[in-house]
């Protein structure tokens, strides 16, 4: 696919981005800091990220959408949190916090991995949050663990192994990625907290959930995924009343980094078929 008029003028242009931290409430009471980029005006749409995702993971897809919306990427420090705050429902919990304290309106929310599951959970929960969802490799339904045997300290060559399963073309791969898990996984508790937040998302399938979110929901799926595979893809749209499934070829679990220009085209199509923001030049 190649890319559109509304791609080119968003990579052309440069976009006012701001950025600020934000203090959430673990469910241990701790404060908990996120990272927050913002850029463009309109209708909210939050990108949520994975385990190991970071705010400029989104940054070509935000480019691509901020001329018609107001792109919100949230950052939290998942490798870092410990005890009852490293856990999926606790960073639902922030998640929903930010939320309320950050709009005033629903938001659309868009998520990867661990970030789609969070996505998910926060529309069932409270779903007048919520105004649509995009799910890139969600888990929630069925996903193959890659953390599976990880060690106390984490080699880098062991993380290189394991980040590379989550690209169909390992050329996608960021050096400095690995060497900043690398750094993280080897903090005290940071491998622990990798397979903590893990296991807690494992243990939360939605299988029985799915039907009750209505929202209009868009399924981005590499058909090469192999940490949610395409049948996972395909579960969530037989399970969803209102969701819809976007395959793109040679591509793995992070679409927004193998493949953002179809990655932000479908977007654009489901915003347009769901009057979301207007396209602008």
């Amino acid at each position: 696919m190649g890319t559109t008029h509304a791609q080119a003028s968003a990579s052309e242009q440069t976009i006012p981005m701001t950025r600020n931290t934000i203090e959430l409430t673990g469910l241990s009471g701790r404060t908990i800091v996120g990272d927050v980029v913002e850029c463009g005006e309109g209708d909210p749409v939050v990108f949520l990220h994975g385990l190991v995702g970071l705010n400029e993971h989104w940054e070509t897809v935000v480019k691509s959408i901020s001329p018609r919306a107001r792109c919100i990427t949230l950052e939290l420090p998942l490798l870092s949190l410990r005890m009852t705050d490293c856990s999926l429902r606790s960073v639902v919990a922030m998640t929903m916090q930010f939320l309320d304290k950050y709009l005033d309106e629903p938001a659309v929310l868009v998520g990867n991995s661990f970030g789609g599951h969070t996505a998910l959970r926060v529309t069932h929960e409270r779903p007048e949050l919520v105004r649509a969802l995009v799910l890139a490799g969600a888990s929630g339904l069925i996903e193959r663990t890659v953390v599976k045997g990880a060690p106390v300290r984490p080699s880098r060559e062991w993380l290189v192994e394991k980040i590379g399963e989550l690209f169909y073309d390992k050329s996608f791969m960021n050096p400095e990625d690995v060497d900043r898990a690398h750094k993280l996984l080897n903090e005290r508790g940071g491998a622990r907290a990798m397979v903590k937040l893990s296991k807690s998302a494992r243990r939360d399938n939605m299988t029985d959930d799915l039907g009750e979110i209505e929202q209009p929901t868009l399924l981005i799926w590499g058909r090469e995924d192999v940490v949610t595979p395409p049948s996972a893809g395909q579960g969530f749209m037989e399970l969803m009343p209102n969701a819809e499934l976007f395959w793109i070829d040679n591509c793995g679990h992070a679409p927004m980094i193998e493949a953002p220009v179809p990655f932000g085209e479908s977007m654009h199509a489901f915003f347009d078929k769901h009057g979301i923001g207007a396209r602008r030049s």
